[in-house]
């Protein structure tokens, strides 16, 4: 009889399978050490999530007598690229009977068992600044047992999850009987609320999605409701007339919401107690029929979570620079499209040095003008910038204007070159001053060819694409009227990874059979991304991230650009591959500034940047173009790039 009866728990407690369908840019890790848990899969996508900063983060929970390899039938690749979500999914470490994670049994605790390896594991990854992962969007979610986990963890930790998914699990605090047996009476509400402790005040901006199968016929369905209910309570949130259809990924599901789209409650449509997967999908109680939940869940969290910034900044558009005698008329125009303009801060800089700073407002229309004090006659730089009403900051319009008589001819001056990249494709921006204004060109030589750089005001950008794996160099020229030229250069690296199947990889060269059986272990028929990387010479080699699946040493692709044994490449500002743990930003001087990696003097006629903790001297001014590298996690930055 008891057999029996854990047979029918392991059955009513399996848990989906989390996510993959055929791999997309991005790219799974498997088996992975993470938080407190031996093995963690791990996708990474290529994309950011749509809001905040960075991308987002979804630890999924498998469930009893599950694998976490399942997981990759599921089609969570597509939702990690749609919505810019790293997805982990964690084997649990302290299981209950049939690998079940024992959200029945154990201590509740943020210090206790799993509880305290999600939170690690969620603390970890969205702390490595490498990941690019926004601490704000971190998320947890289920299935059955994996669900009742995931919804203790968020009580436990509303601080670290912003948002939790469960879908067929058992309310907070019930029993392992109540998943297969009759539905046990919770209130989640108060279980919740206590579990949270000192962080409670967290709840008022944690979000929930709740989902159930309408045929699942193994955990009780008032689950949902109750579940729903509970967290709608805890939020104080009441819930909203009517619902919608959702018509997606083949499948379909009836949505219920609260106020302030706080809690959501899905009727998942012709599925059984499985986790749902949508069109394709496949596996041990992966369901097909309904809707991809975890694409849903990518687009409520980012709709609804309470805790990214949502303000867009202002804008400044049409700025005039008129020479007046011995001042200078500025004026044009600033718009906020979610808010309004406050204040608009214009700081004057001339190349001897003199300069003013002015502040000033917007009418009814939008238009700003100001005049400033008497001036020397010089070449002046003139950046514009607006603030709205949230705070948030307009990119600076930057122009130069002349006072006085124009002076010999001089080449134009290129200053604050960077480069950034993105796939086989980069971006050559910086600063050209012609003290003349007779400035008719600026070009950038890419191993593509020649591009004509846009200008705007004195900065200029050029972009091109399809460039070769490993070392490349852009270098910029610019050109006056007269003839007169400067020039500069910059070193990248690019990644020229190639995403196929196994077979496509082999038929195009880039693998043999030499090492099929470790490449189909690991990849089966989806795709995957293997990375060109130089091994001596000419020669090179394709590989995967973690060096499990390679081809064989021929020669590169790229006529000798490989990637080099760093690695992948890419990054700002060029100079190789960066050290493990060090961090590299480009901005103006002014935003180092207002990140905490610069401080200045405060002198705004000629105000002097320095780096934070090196004390070391950054050049240019305000508006300057600095690159800064930290390898000790922000507490110490140094002028130039990564070594």
């Amino acid at each position: 009889m008891r057999i029996t009866t854990l047979a029918a728990l392991a059955g009513a407690l399996l848990t989906a399978a989390l996510c993959a369908g055929p791999a997309q840019a991005g790219s799974w890790q498997d088996n992975q050490s993470l938080g407190g848990f031996n093995n963690v899969h791990l996708y990474t996508p290529d994309t950011d999530s749509p809001v905040g900063t960075g991308k987002a983060l979804l630890i999924v929970l498998h469930g009893c007598t599950q694998s976490i390899n399942a997981y990759k039938t599921a089609n969570l690749e597509t939702a990690a690229e749609e919505f810019g979500m790293v997805v982990a999914v964690p084997d649990a470490m302290n299981k209950a009977g049939f690998s079940c994670w024992s959200y029945w049994q154990g201590t509740k605790s943020r210090s206790a068992g799993d509880y305290k390896n999600l939170i690690e594991l969620a603390n970890e990854l969205s702390g490595d600044t490498a990941r690019g992962i926004d601490p704000h969007q971190v998320y947890i979610a289920g299935l059955s047992s994996g669900a009742s986990f995931a919804n203790t963890t968020a009580c436990l930790a509303p601080d670290v999850f912003a948002g939790v998914g469960v879908s067929a699990g058992p309310s907070v605090g019930t029993s392992s009987s109540g998943a297969i047996g009759v539905c046990e009476q919770a209130n989640v509400e108060s279980r919740c609320r206590n579990l949270g402790g000192a962080y409670q005040s967290a709840f008022d901006t944690q979000v929930a999605s709740i989902a159930h199968g309408d045929a699942d016929t193994t955990v009780d369905t008032c689950y949902n409701r109750q579940n729903a209910e509970g967290m709608a309570g805890l939020y104080g949130v009441s819930e909203l007339p009517g619902s919608t259809q959702i018509n997606q990924d083949g499948g379909s599901a009836e949505e219920y919401l609260w106020q302030d789209g706080r809690v959501s409650m899905l009727w998942l449509n012709g599925l059984d107690h499985s986790w749902s997967g949508g069109q394709g999908a496949s596996g041990s109680y992966i369901g097909s029929a309904s809707i991809n939940y975890a694409r849903y869940l990518g687009e409520f969290f980012s709709q609804n979570n309470a805790r990214v910034n949502r303000n867009l900044p202002p804008r400044v558009d049409g700025l005039t620079l008129v020479a007046n005698g011995d001042a200078l008329a500025i004026s044009g125009q600033a718009d906020d499209e979610d808010g309004t303009v406050t204040a608009i801060t214009i700081v004057i800089e001339g190349l001897a040095g003199g300069g003013e700073t002015l502040t000033t407002s917007v009418d009814g229309g939008g238009a700003f003008q100001a005049t400033s004090g008497s001036l020397a006659d010089d070449l002046y730089t003139v950046a514009v910038t607006a603030e709205d009403n949230d705070g948030g900051e307009s990119d600076p319009v930057i122009d130069t204007v002349r006072l006085g008589p124009a002076p010999p001819p001089s080449a134009p001056v290129l200053s604050d070159i960077a480069v950034s990249v993105d796939g086989q494709c980069a971006t050559v921006s910086g600063q050209v001053v012609d003290e003349n204004q007779d400035l008719d060109a600026v070009t950038v030589t890419f191993a593509s060819g020649v591009v004509d750089a846009d200008l705007d005001g004195v900065r200029y950008s050029a972009r091109a694409c399809d460039l070769p794996g490993g070392a490349n160099s852009a270098s910029v020229a610019a050109v006056d009227q007269g003839g007169l030229a400067d020039s500069d250069q910059i070193d990248f690296q690019i990644d020229a990874g190639q995403v196929a199947t196994l077979d496509q990889h082999i038929s195009a060269g880039r693998l043999d059979y030499t090492n099929y059986a470790n490449c189909y272990l690991e990849y089966g028929t989806a795709t995957f991304k293997l990375t060109e990387h130089t091994t001596s010479g000419d020669q090179c080699q394709w590989r995967d991230d973690d060096a499990s699946c390679t081809g064989p040493v021929q020669a590169c692709a790229g006529g000798g650009n490989g990637g080099g044994d760093g690695g992948d490449g890419g990054g700002d500002n060029g100079g190789g591959d960066p050290q493990p743990g060090c961090q590299q930003e480009s901005a103006y001087n002014y935003y180092h500034k207002t990140a905490g990696r610069a401080y200045s003097t405060g002198n705004y006629l000629a105000p002097d940047y320095f780096a934070q903790g090196s004390d070391q001297p950054m050049a240019g001014s305000t508006w300057g173009m600095t690159t800064l590298y930290s390898s000790n996690g922000g507490a110490l930055w140094q002028v130039g790039t990564c070594p």
